[in-house]
């Protein structure tokens, strides 16, 4: 059984229960002195608490998406990564194929053509040969007859970390919320690519070009629009693309956006950071590199390089969110530089959670619809 099964979580539940029924019913005749008595006193209690911090945790993970499997929870997850391919021509499949297709959970219809469509893909970078699996979002519109030769505007989605690409369609409900926006009219049709920022599992890149290791920044700045071009409808022009993420993915989106502005036009960092972590679960990013570090500070950007021509959108809360702070001094130094724009969703509460991410995701795809184009 998944980490993510609802069976896990049943099971690990009536344990539990049973191991609680247990201790109240042992009790009495463990009420004795001696090591005996007293070690199964403290074991019941152990294994009780255990149980019970095991179910809590496995429902913190069905609700927050933050591991996918055993695998990934205990760092052991090696069916995604680094791909170095050895053929002649490359990949013979093309840089992105198709898994599988589902309708739009929620959504208006359940044809294509009313309800649109999440395709699940797996992605291999024709420069850096990072694969990852992906969800790709397409509007209804995108099937309609009547648009057969029109091209759409795109915007990639990012998990935090360590984050799962499912959460962004099942918990923060990407897809749905789209559909629901454009169909009353509060956001144009746009393609939703969906991904987690770890292209190298189970270490957090901070989306850098690690010396020796993952071209992460590569992969999205040039692999991953490339792929996405290959394959659907997508406006070609540097307007026609935007990202947005959220914790880890939303200084990733800013990062991109600032260091790639004719890729990305505008992005948002729900909830985002300034500066690339290191801790480790990161290891060494920059190997001594100064620029490499540099590229990675968004501070450091905006004090030395010139100011790109993108527009970013930051959220956080007042009272909840550690980042307020830092991300009203951020929107002070961008607007400082004359030339990027700035705009901003501050809640009065909110927690660094699916939740308040819900909060703030339609309010971030209408901003995200009216800064691009679909040519």
């Amino acid at each position: 059984m998944g980490l993510t099964s609802n069976k896990v979580l049943a099971l690990a539940v009536m344990c539990a229960v049973a191991l609680f029924v247990a201790t109240v019913w042992l009790w009495p005749r463990l009420a004795r002195r001696g090591w005996r008595a007293v070690s199964g006193r403290v074991g019941l209690l152990l294994a009780t608490q255990c149980l019970l911090f095991a179910s809590l945790g496995i429902a913190a993970n069905q609700a927050f998406g933050f591991y996918a499997s055993w695998a990934d929870l205990f760092g052991r997850e090696t069916d995604q990564g680094v791909v170095v391919d050895h053929s002649a021509n490359g990949s013979t499949g093309g840089p992105l194929q198709v898994v599988s297709t589902s309708e739009v959970v929620g959504a208006s219809g359940s044809r294509p053509e009313t309800g649109g469509q999440v395709q699940k893909v797996d992605i291999v970078g024709r420069t850096t040969h990072i694969a990852v699996p992906a969800y790709v979002y397409l509007p209804p519109e995108y099937f309609q007859p009547q648009y057969r030769t029109r091209t759409f505007p795109a915007a990639v989605v990012l998990t935090g970390y360590p984050g799962t690409a499912q959460a962004l369609v099942d918990k923060l409900h990407y897809p749905r919320t789209a559909q629901e926006l454009a169909k009353t009219g509060r956001m144009q049709p746009m393609i939703l690519v969906m991904l987690r920022p770890t292209v190298a599992p189970p270490r957090d890149t901070e989306c850098v070009n690690v010396p020796g290791g993952p071209q992460a920044e590569t992969f999205f700045a040039k692999d991953l629009p490339d792929a996405v071009h290959a394959h659907y409808r997508v406006g070609r022009r540097p307007g026609s693309w935007g990202i947005v993420g959220d914790s880890t993915g939303g200084y990733c989106a800013l990062k991109f956006a600032m260091r790639h502005p004719r890729v990305y036009a505008a992005a948002a960092g729900l909830s985002p950071y300034y500066n690339a972590l290191i801790d480790p679960t990161t290891g060494d990013l920059f190997r001594g590199d100064a620029k490499l570090r540099n590229h990675a500070d968004l501070w450091w950007l905006l004090k030395h390089e010139p100011a790109p021509d993108t527009s970013l959108l930051v959220t956080s809360s007042r009272i909840g969110e550690r980042n307020y702070t830092d991300t009203m001094r951020f929107i002070d130094r961008v607007q400082a530089t004359g030339r990027t724009r700035i705009s901003s969703i501050i809640l009065g509460s909110g927690g660094h959670n699916f939740n308040t991410w819900r909060r703030e995701i339609p309010a971030t795809l209408q901003w995200l619809s009216g800064r691009l184009t679909d040519r």
